[in-house]
Formats: structure tokens, C-alpha cells, sequence
């Protein structure tokens, strides 16, 4: 199984290339699972709400009222959109919400990547995955479409997790072959605006050493690729989502930057 990680800025064409890129990697055998992000489109709900949200490390600060439009964000609109497309285009694909169906397990995240403490309010840390839904749909024919949302251990408090992290721990809970993970550059740079700089393949205790120097939303896309190898995934794969070739590359082991043990 693969794990794919589609994320907001990556949907830049209603996406029908990468719903046929899906559809042409099932046919040769693969067996994808998508957990998507929906980073645009929150920000255009919060704003809509007139809530103030802001950054901090590379994840968005989420007070209850935040939460609760991210929650319907990604469970009510994101989804279900990817999962139409993937319809249109041959694909029998389910979308599900990490937290109602009780696959991500999640605590308050307290730490930023580089260490520092930071209070991100209900941002979660994955502790557990159960994969039995992810497991009942694909045992069925069907594509899992995740919502990287997360329930506590008793399941009263709901948490945003990043989409990286989440494919992350979803790669590793599932023993995926490869993450793939979609953004909106073409891999890891080592000095970032510096194009030239593209990493094309580094190992993990390489990245590991690195991973302080990287900001922004860079910095939890090399923690997600980390925390996969260390779950057990075979490789990751950062690849620009925007360029539709960049996923069937990315299917057939080229391009972005490869991440292995």
C-alpha cells in the first residue's frame, strides 16, 4: 500500500489530474490510500468567520472556535470533493474523518520541530493509529480519503493535526511501502528560496540533522518524512502536487526529494 498526502496547495485543478493519476496507479496494481490536507481552504472559512488565526512553527494555532470550522473544512467540504473527483474518474473512494472514525489518536502538541515549547491550542501529536477502518475499506474495493483530524484517547476532545504528520503516522500505522507527499514545491531544499539547492535523495539520520534549519511549512513536511521511516514506512517522497506529472513520476520512483532509512 501507498499513502498519499494531497495537500491544500496542491489542488489547483478541481483535482482532475490527480484523481487520473490515482485511477491510472490502481490499474497497474497499486493500492493507494490519500490523506489530504485543505490548508487554503481553511484559511478562507476562518476568514469568512472573521476568526484570527496565526503560525507557529509551521502549524496553525487552533482555539476551540478555529477547531470547529477546521472540522467542517476538512470533513464536510475538502473530502467529499476529493472523493467526487476520484468518483468522476473511475475511482470507488470513501472519505472518512480521522477522529469520528476513530483512527488517529492524538495528544496536545507542546513542541514546535525544532525543539522549542510553543501553545498551539487544540493542535494534536498522533500517539496511535487504528487502522481497522482503513483496513475495512480497502478489504472492500474501496480508497480511503482521510481527513487528518484526531480524537483523544477518550474520544471527548478533537484535535487539527497537520496533514504531513498525519500521512506520517498513517504510512507507518498501515506498514505503507512509500509515502508520497504532495506539496507545493518540488522537494526538500537545503537553502530554501535557493531552487539550485534541491535535494534529490539524503538518508534519514542526514535529514535528521538538519531538520532546525528549516522554517515555516517546510519545517513539519521533513518531520513527517522522520517520523514515517522511524514508523516503520519504506521511503518518502516530497514532489511538487502542482505539476500534474510530478505524482505518476513520483508513482514510478523519480523526482522531488527521496527520503529512505
Amino acid at each position: 500500500m501507498i499513502v498519499i498526502k494531497f495537500g491544500g496547495h496542491a489542488m489547483t485543478d478541481e483535482h482532475g489530474d490527480f484523481a487520473q493519476a490515482i485511477s491510472e496507479a490502481i490499474a497497474s496494481g497499486v493500492s493507494p490510500i490519500i490523506v489530504h490536507g485543505g490548508g487554503p481552504q481553511i484559511a478562507a472559512a476562518l476568514d469568512e468567520a472573521g476568526i484570527d488565526t496565526h503560525f507557529l512553527g509551521g502549524f496553525r494555532v487552533t482555539s476551540p472556535e478555529a477547531f470547529d470550522v477546521v472540522e467542517k473544512v476538512l470533513s464536510e467540504n475538502v473530502g467529499p470533493a476529493i472523493v467526487e473527483s476520484l468518483v468522476a474518474h473511475g475511482v470507488n473512494a470513501e472519505a472518512i474523518s480521522g477522529r469520528v472514525s476513530g483512527t488517529l489518536i492524538a495528544e496536545p502538541l507542546r513542541k514546535l520541530v525544532d525543539g522549542s515549547s510553543a501553545d498551539l491550542g487544540l493542535v494534536g501529536t498522533i500517539t496511535h493509529v487504528n487502522p481497522a477502518a482503513i483496513t475495512a475499506l480497502v478489504q472492500a474495493g474501496k480508497v480511503p480519503v482521510i481527513s487528518p483530524l484526531a480524537g483523544d484517547a477518550n474520544g471527548l476532545v478533537g484535535y487539527n493535526v497537520n496533514a504531513d504528520l498525519a500521512a506520517a503516522a498513517v504510512a507507518g500505522g498501515i506498514d505503507a511501502q512509500w509515502l508520497i507527499i504532495m506539496t507545493d514545491v518540488e522537494g526538500i531544499y537545503r537553502n530554501w528560496p535557493d531552487k539550485a539547492s534541491l535535494i534529490s535523495s539524503i538518508g534519514s539520520a542526514e535529514l535528521e540533522s538538519l531538520k532546525s534549519s528549516f522554517a515555516e511549512g517546510m519545517a513539519p513536511k521533513v518531520q513527517a518524512c522522520l517520523d514515517a521511516i522511524k514508523a516503520g514506512a519504506k521511503a518518502v517522497r516530497i514532489i511538487d502536487g502542482t505539476n500534474p506529472s510530478a505524482l505518476k513520476r513520483a508513482l514510478l520512483g523519480e523526482g522531488g526529494t527521496l527520503v529512505v532509512a
